[in-house]
């Protein structure tokens, strides 16, 4: 039983923060003209991976964020507070909405979400060889229950526990900065779209093992890399090195996982935020956004379609 509350309120938080929630909007008479410069002098002055468009009278401003930043990692998120406290308008990743019944619905399928069909281990969907780097990043692990759990749990542990990834005592990353700077401004937040909790809870019941495949074979090749994977991710973040902060072995494991690896959640995800930057590129005045890094410069993402559409993007390479 202590293990089915486990699963249920972990699938729970993924639920509301894979998605990252936003805080309510509030209105703020934003920066003038003559400040556009300053709040762009200060996003790139605190060394945040961040891209400008503009046209006419309207100033986007990307943020790339990247969560599991090293407390003693040293980057200037005061200035990007700054930045965030003069713009009109925030545009934040999707709110994850789950009700009272989608959290007793997770308890009650916590079984099918968190393990194995019976009878079945991470060997009878694991080729020899990966099933052999998992056992030799396992080894040193006393409890075996790993082999019947669910994948999706066992790339999500192989990247927390072996990769350094999200463990405790992580530093401000730049959604935790833009987020405390709209409260304190009471600039205007708005996010760029919605996800229903139910829609994300039929997506974890119904995919079978073999959808989790990928995301567990990206998580060996992080885990393999020890903890070292998060911190070398977090210094190329700061050092503005953005493909390799996309080709990270931690970044291609997210690619991989759930949400942002299932075919149906994903695409949604993609279209509300390009849907959000059409708006914003027709919207007076300076918008800010801030988005998971990979999503803006992956290949085919954010930064190639507005560079495709004729925009100048001025930023760090991404490519």
């Amino acid at each position: 039983m202590r293990f089915f509350v486990t699963v249920a309120v972990a699938v729970f938080a993924l639920t509301i923060s894979a998605v990252s929630s936003a805080p309510a909007a509030a209105q703020s008479p934003g920066p003038q003209v003559a400040e556009l410069d300053e709040v762009v002098v200060l996003a790139r002055r605190s060394g945040a991976p961040m891209w400008t468009i503009t046209r006419g009278d309207t100033t986007l401003i990307l943020v790339g964020a990247i969560t599991s930043i090293p407390r003693d990692l040293s980057w200037r998120p005061d200035d990007l507070e700054a930045a965030a406290a003069r713009s009109d308008l925030i545009l934040f990743p999707q709110q994850g909405r789950a009700s009272m019944a989608d959290v007793l619905r997770i308890i009650w399928r916590a079984r099918t979400i968190g393990l194995m069909p019976q009878g079945q281990t991470t060997a009878d969907y694991l080729t020899p060889e990966y099933q052999a780097r998992l056992e030799t990043i396992m080894a040193g692990d006393r409890n075996q229950d790993w082999r019947t759990r669910s994948l999706l749990f066992v790339g999500f542990d192989l990247m927390q526990d072996k990769a350094g990834y999200a463990r405790g005592g992580t530093g401000d990353d730049a959604m935790d900065v833009i987020r405390r700077a709209a409260r304190r401004a009471r600039v205007t937040v708005r996010p760029v779209g919605t996800v229903r909790g139910d829609e994300l809870i039929d997506s974890l019941i119904t995919a079978p093992q073999t959808a989790h495949v990928p995301c567990v074979e990206a998580a060996i090749a992080a885990a393999e890399l020890g903890p070292y994977a998060a911190r070398e991710r977090a210094e190329d973040w700061r050092a503005l090195r953005v493909a390799d902060v996309v080709a990270s072995p931690i970044d291609r494991a997210l690619n991989q996982c759930w949400p942002w690896g299932d075919p149906e959640i994903a695409p949604q995800l993609r279209q509300q935020w390009s849907a959000a930057i059409e708006t914003a590129m027709i919207s007076p005045g300076v918008t800010m956004g801030v988005a998971p890094i990979r999503l803006l410069a992956d290949e085919g993402g954010v930064l190639d379609a507005l560079e495709a559409r004729g925009f100048e993007v001025v930023g760090p390479e991404w490519k």
